[in-house]
């Protein structure tokens, strides 16, 4: 993920190396509150159940693009 200017939404899917996908990022409230995002356990899964849920937070928080890391460091 390429660096972005502080307060910049964003959002990343990266692989764990136990075979499972997490989600972290930061968006805005309609309101303009900075919020984050940590998956859920239950989206950690597979990386199509990652980013399915990470697609839906980013459209409701302003977050223009997903960046996916598919392999662990």
């Amino acid at each position: 993920m390429p660096p972005f200017p502080d307060g910049e939404p964003w959002l990343l899917v990266e692989a764990s190396d136990d075979g499972r996908f997490f989600g972290t990022g930061c968006g805005r409230t309609p309101g303009g509150d900075d919020v984050f995002y940590i998956s859920a356990v239950e989206n950690d899964g597979h990386l199509e159940e990652a980013i399915n849920a990470a697609t839906a937070w980013a459209e409701k928080r302003g977050v223009p693009r997903i960046w996916i890391k598919a392999t662990p460091d």
